[in-house]
């Protein structure tokens, strides 16, 4: 279900949600299938799909294993069609590497989880004076199709990060996997439904000609979208039950697999920007019966489903596909037999919309406790994604305090990504 965006009081999204909602009336239904405008779209619209893993994933463990290695653990790598070796618990990731690269000299910072977060979305570190706009407050401030209808930023499972600065019309709309939907069963006939629209936003319009400030704009924008969300068909897009079983299947019969699919079903209507949550990775103990038995099984199915699905469709080439999480953990294994919060060496993985698939980038040591190359930053991996989505890195935002902002933080590109 959807959730108050972050940074907006609950109780005033709420009381605009249920006045629309009031003055409705029976849902109409949303039979029209959302294929026949798919091809058209996907010609247009690039977008990012952010598989978000919170709590810290070891990835000495997934995509840069040590074998021998005191460090090592227990799990071995195996080959792909890619020019890498990955962890042998992602079988089916293993068949699509040839798509997708392993950045795997990430040296950040911050290695505590809300601090990590923060910076991993947005390229800059948590300032008390100001709010930075996240990932998918960027991506829909710069991609946003005119067709689209319903939100442009959606997390899926969870919260992602604000819109910062950039205002609330380009904050998160959390929705469950299921797709479901509060508050959106319309109670009277649309006649007149616009005639009470028509009267709300004319004591909005008021409202904003007496120069109150940020919010009554903000307000009047949520209005404008709740009404959006009661009568477009693009809403069929959360409807993942709707999908064939064979492919329900492919991706899992889990949260994660349900939001993967719903992801690639929002790219297809033209959403730029959508985040999947997988979370349980703060593994401090018994790290690898749980990689092993829950998170790499319900990770290699759900993901690779979503590349493959994507490439069939023809939607890769104008979609990042990014799997991260705020930091990895460290090589030496601890005495509860887990592995700690680490943000000196890291991993994480993209590909899609021209990037270049089946490489490693960089390298860790022989332990995985130091990067050996040149090192990349959560700066330069908001750079190269916006690169390959094709925003102009010159893109300058003013803060709140008048301050420029650019965007990404001046992060440089990863060059091996690009041809």
């Amino acid at each position: 279900m959807f959730r108050t965006p972050r940074g907006m009081n609950r109780r005033h999204f709420l009381r605009h949600l249920a006045a629309a909602s009031a003055l409705a009336g029976p849902a109409a239904m949303l039979g029209e299938s959302i294929r026949a405008h798919a091809d058209e779209m996907k010609k247009k619209n690039k977008a990012c799909i952010v598989l978000w893993m919170g709590g810290g994933p070891s990835t000495i463990d997934l995509w840069d294993l040590k074998p021998g290695a005191p460090t090592g653990g227990p799990f071995k790598p195996i080959s792909t069609t890619g020019d890498v070796q990955i962890c042998e618990h992602l079988p089916m990731m293993a068949k699509v590497m040839k798509h997708m690269a392993i950045v795997r000299s990430m040296n950040t910072r911050e290695a505590d989880h809300n601090r990590g977060r923060y910076y991993m979305h947005t390229g800059y570190v948590p300032n008390p004076n100001i709010k930075h706009p996240s990932y998918g407050a960027v991506i829909a401030h710069e991609l946003t199709p005119k067709h689209l209808e319903i939100p442009p930023f959606i997390s899926i499972g969870g919260p992602s990060e604000g819109p910062g600065f950039l205002g609330m019309s380009y904050a998160p709309f959390v929705v469950d996997s299921n797709g479901r939907i509060r508050n959106l069963k319309m109670s009277v006939d649309n006649n007149r439904l616009m005639q009470r629209m028509y009267m709300l936003a004319s004591l909005e319009k008021s409202f904003i000609s007496q120069n109150r400030g940020q919010a009554a704009s903000d307000h009047a924008k949520v209005l404008d979208k709740t009404l959006a969300l009661l009568t477009s068909k693009q809403m069929e897009a959360f409807r993942v039950e709707k999908e064939p079983d064979p492919i329900k299947e492919r991706y899992g019969q889990t949260s994660f697999g349900r939001g993967c699919l719903m992801a690639r079903r929002l790219v297809e209507v033209g959403v730029p920007y959508v985040e999947v949550n997988l979370g349980g990775w703060d593994n401090h103990q018994n790290i690898f019966p749980t990689l092993a038995d829950n998170k790499l099984p319900e990770l290699d199915r759900a993901m690779s489903a979503l590349i493959e699905d994507l490439q069939q469709r023809g939607l890769l080439e104008s979609t990042v596909v990014l799997w991260m999480g705020e930091f990895g953990r460290t090589p030496r294994i601890n005495g509860n037999t887990g592995r700690d919060h680490y943000a000196r060496a890291w991993s994480v993985v993209l590909g899609g919309c021209g990037l270049k698939g089946g490489i490693a980038v960089g390298a860790t040591n022989a332990d995985g406790t130091r990067v050996e190359t040149e090192p990349y930053t959560a700066e330069d991996l908001m750079a190269t994604v916006i690169k390959a989505l094709g925003i102009p890195l010159s893109t300058t935002f003013t803060s709140n305090n008048g301050r420029p902002m650019k965007i990404a933080n001046g992060g440089k590109v990863i060059k091996e990504l690009f041809s």
